[in-house]
């Protein structure tokens, strides 16, 4: 049995004024491996985004289904762990506090919650900052923790969108080697949206291309670079070649969503 399985999931939203619905996703039928890296790859507005809310529970397909270890998905559970592009930690709790905040909601107690913290602290490289608060940290801290309190709970899948976009370059790239060092050793499920090729190909074990809006999968690449995946197969011909041919792939969707 797939961990996670889309089977003819569609996304119409009502249009202004009793107009005709909009469709931002047609049909997709989709099956995710346990332990799995998947890569969402689409131009801007294609509907991945929409797709990963579907999954989330955070929002309900017009058409289809979504099994999650063969039980349908309804709503958010805390068998999915989400992290977004713009910062969600609650402002009012430490770093320690937000990575927590899941382990309490499940009744944890203080004494099997507090080797978890110092764990994911320590994993995220943020051991002297758990008694600081989201504003004192920079943006990547910010998502780093993000990240920790999605995992903390051990979810059944990770679910990702966009989760860099707002970052400069270079933090953007640390990120991603700290996530992919963490799935490395974790080999959690995980779902990650992004419109970065160059993103897409460090990162998937398994590229998603979708078309531009309404979007479709449009092609499945496997992205067989070697693990442990160090920064520096990005200068690789391998990677090379993998991103050419997702730019292929992606290029005439962008076009052609520039010109909706």
């Amino acid at each position: 049995m797939s961990k996670l399985s889309v089977e003819n999931v569609s996304r119409q939203f009502p249009a202004p004024r009793g107009g005709a619905p909009v469709p931002a996703l047609l049909p997709v039928d989709l099956t995710v491996a346990d332990n799995d890296f998947l890569v969402l790859l689409g131009p801007s507005g294609c509907g991945k985004s929409t797709l990963l809310r579907l999954i989330a529970g955070l929002d309900r397909p017009t058409t289809g289904r979504i099994l999650l270890d063969g039980r349908p998905v309804s709503a958010p559970g805390p068998d999915r762990g989400m992290v977004f592009q713009s910062y969600t930690l609650f402002p009012w709790l430490t770093v320690a506090d937000n990575i927590a905040f899941g382990l309490r909601e499940k009744g944890l107690d203080e004494a099997s919650v507090k080797p978890i913290i110092s764990d994911w602290l320590e994993r995220i490289g943020l051991a002297g900052f758990g008694n600081h608060y989201p504003k004192q940290l920079s943006g990547g801290m910010q998502q780093r923790t993000a990240i920790a309190r999605a995992l903390a709970t051990d979810p059944a899948i990770l679910l990702l969108d966009e989760p860099f976009g707002a970052l400069d370059n270079q933090t953007r790239g640390l990120m991603q080697e700290m996530l992919l060092s963490i799935w490395e050793k974790q080999k959690k499920t995980v779902i990650f949206v992004t419109h970065d090729i160059e993103e897409a190909v460090f990162l998937a074990s398994r590229v998603i291309v979708m078309t531009a809006r309404p979007g479709r999968i449009k092609a499945e690449i496997a992205i067989d670079l070697a693990h442990p995946r160090h920064y520096t197969v990005k200068t690789s011909s391998e990677f090379s070649a993998l991103k050419a041919r997702l730019t292929e792939e992606i290029r005439s969707e962008a076009l052609l969503a520039a010109h909706v």
